[in-house]
């Protein structure tokens, strides 16, 4: 099987580096001189701002896409400036694909089945009109709410098989309160450990070569010893890791969600890559990239330091 799961872990080998970098663009992380030129062109509206944060993301991904194997753009920073804002989220999946990136995109998405359906159409199928199939977004994976059980993923993991595409399905989040729905205990067994062995089920037909699942799971850096034990639970499962740098997480708390191969999760960091030249000066670009190799040799370290 041309497993999605083959593909990101071929990049992450090659490039000797497992993170992504997030493209979660405020106004705010664009620089100054950015934003003015496209509200001269296009006024303080809408298409202005996106015209603003395409270019942002533009010289991120060109900084970044020999040395960083993905990005994962999150939805909603897009679907705040309107019709524009998804326009431009289309265009840096576009792009970033175009740079050999692998792109994950961060939309939580999750219904009753038959939504869920359109949703997985919509952002890693492909959508019917007239005697064509088109892909709306052609993203290579997506993160998914299993709140609405089996029925709400099922139209995910047909989509991953169909397409060769992949989902991660959030598990142990990295926020703060995560902890008042997933850390409830039924059974005898928290919420979120009941939710990884479903995530198991879901993506036992879809192992790839290197012996994990397209079908992954969300486990937060900032709960390490949750993440240690569900590394046990789950050991061909692909972990992302949220909550590293801003966040509070740090290289230590990741390396928890590695298997001993030195495979087995991605590691996320948005704002400290995105927002770099406010702290280091310097282009956008090049503060990016110092950052995202910084990320990486941090990160490599801890592994390999778990792995001997």
């Amino acid at each position: 099987m041309n497993a999605m799961i083959d593909r990101l872990i071929e990049k992450i080998m090659e490039m000797k580096n497992p993170t992504v970098a997030g493209l979660d663009p405020k106004l705010d992380y664009v620089p100054e001189a950015m934003k003015q030129a496209a509200f001269k062109e296009y006024g303080e509206t809408f298409e202005g701002a996106t015209q603003a944060i395409l270019a942002f993301n533009k010289e991120l991904i060109d900084a970044l896409c020999d040395i960083v194997p993905a990005v994962k753009p999150q939805a909603a920073y897009y679907e705040m400036y309107g019709v524009p804002g998804i326009a431009c989220m289309q265009e840096t999946i576009r792009y970033a694909q175009s740079k050999g990136m692998y792109v994950i995109l961060d939309a939580k998405r999750g219904d009753i089945g038959a939504t869920s359906e359109a949703y997985a159409k919509a952002y890693l199928g492909e959508t019917a009109i007239g005697g064509q199939e088109i892909p709306a977004y052609g993203a290579d994976c997506m993160t998914v709410n299993p709140y609405l059980g089996t029925d709400g993923v099922k139209p995910f993991t047909e989509q991953c098989a169909k397409h060769q595409k992949g989902i991660f399905v959030l598990v142990k989040t990295s926020n703060p309160s995560s902890g008042e729905l997933q850390d409830l205990k039924v059974k005898g067994k928290c919420i979120y450990e009941h939710v990884a062995e479903l995530v198991k089920g879901w993506g036992s037909d879809l192992i790839g070569q290197y012996g994990y699942s397209s079908v992954g799971a969300v486990v937060g850096a900032t709960y390490p010893e949750q993440a240690e034990a569900l590394r046990a639970q789950m050991p061909h499962t692909y972990f992302l890791v949220p909550g590293y740098g801003a966040q509070g997480g740090k290289a230590e708390d990741v390396a928890k969600s590695f298997n001993p191969d030195g495979l087995g999760a991605i590691v996320n960091a948005s704002r400290s890559i995105m927002c770099a030249y406010q702290k280091q000066g310097g282009t956008p670009g090049d503060a990016a990239r110092a950052e995202a190799i910084r990320m990486r040799d941090d990160i490599m370290g801890a592994v390999n330091k778990k792995s001997l």
